[in-house]
């Protein structure tokens, strides 16, 4: 028996039919991942190419364009730096010289050029950089606005691996997920998209646009990317750099440490990956394995709320009284200067 009578003919039903198609209110963005190769050890020609690359971007459109893990100053892959415990070899002190030569200060007049180059094109950029802060290296996301603004910057918290021996560790204070015009946008940098903790943070930020700058090619990391959409409820932007043995200088100067006598000049030593995907975990532009090239993908910004109202991790699929999370968003030091004058008003005050 029907629990729902029939529609007499001439009548209009009860229910008009529900269009489930996308929500014309919500804006959609124009996003483009960058997957190319660093011009290792020449910072001036990387920042040429990121001007070529982010102009050819803003041609198509792109309204938000995102580029690799250490694109300027460069990842470097293979290189172990001539490190054994308890040695360091002179060889590998010069090839520390000239990788600390290729980073950049932030702020800087590099940083300056990149912020003119989102101006000149419109475009919110986030951009991968090994940051130079004194002696130490630091592997580095900077972000700026589409009228030519820096904004901040994010700091790789957790190194991998043979990293921690080139790159210090970010602290909680460079963290930032930026409310902009076209969404709320912030980045974690390759591995430190594994720590649960951290992706809870950006999630509590209310993170809309996740950028994920990385240098792992493997069919694996298309995984994570797809968990993190889903979880979070926000769009993933990986880019991650192609590179062939060519790209790098050759050897001597550069060795590619165990397995420089197997690659050829146009063995392919990163393979990218870069992919773009929806909160709902649809692949939406990628994975892109065969070469340079830039990939984008229409970000339909009421897929957050279509996505959060299954799972809101931080809302209400949180249970906190039974979970919660601290999170220590100040700089570290490891010293602190106190005037001579603080001292005096911290004197008057016990007195």
């Amino acid at each position: 028996m029907s629990l729902v009578p029939s529609v007499p003919i001439n009548e209009s039903p009860l229910f008009a039919e529900v269009d489930m198609g996308s929500d014309s209110s919500a804006p959609t963005v124009r996003a483009t991942v960058v997957q190319a190769s660093t011009i290792f050890y020449d910072t001036p020609a990387t920042l040429d190419k990121a001007e070529r690359l982010l102009a050819e971007a803003a041609g198509y459109g792109a309204q938000l364009v995102v580029f690799p893990e250490a694109f300027v100053g460069g990842y470097p892959r293979g290189s172990n730096f001539g490190v054994t415990i308890g040695n360091r070899t002179v060889k590998g002190k010069e090839e520390f010289r000239k990788y600390h030569a290729s980073a950049i200060d932030v702020p800087g007049p590099e940083v300056d050029r990149l912020a003119a180059m989102a101006g000149k094109y419109r475009v919110y950029l986030v951009m991968g950089v090994i940051e130079r802060d004194g002696y130490t290296l630091y592997c580095t996301v900077l972000f700026f606005d589409s009228q030519g603004r820096y904004l901040g910057k994010h700091r790789k918290v957790m190194p991998t691996a043979l990293e921690r021996i080139i790159w210090g560790f970010g602290d909680g204070s460079t963290i930032p997920v930026f409310e902009t015009p076209i969404g709320k946008i912030g980045a974690a940098i390759c591995w430190e998209n594994k720590m649960p903790l951290l992706r809870t943070a950006m999630y509590a930020k209310g993170i809309e646009i996740y950028c994920a700058p990385t240098a792992d090619a493997r069919d694996v990391w298309q995984a994570s990317m797809t968990h993190i959409a889903v979880e979070g409820g926000c769009f993933v932007l990986s880019a991650n750099q192609f590179c062939r043995r060519k790209d790098y200088p050759p050897p001597p100067e550069y060795v590619f440490s165990g397995t420089e006598e197997e690659l050829s000049p146009d063995s392919v030593v990163c393979a990218g990956g870069s992919v773009i995907i929806s909160p709902s975990g649809t692949v939406l532009a990628g994975p892109n394995y065969d070469g340079e090239a830039l990939i984008s993908a229409d970000l339909d910004l009421g897929e957050i709320a279509r996505a959060k109202f299954d799972f809101d991790v931080v809302g209400h699929y949180s249970r906190p009284e039974v979970l919660g999370l601290i999170v220590r968003d100040h700089p570290t030091s490891p010293v602190t200067f106190t005037s001579s004058s603080s001292l005096k008003t911290e004197g008057l005050q016990k007195s």
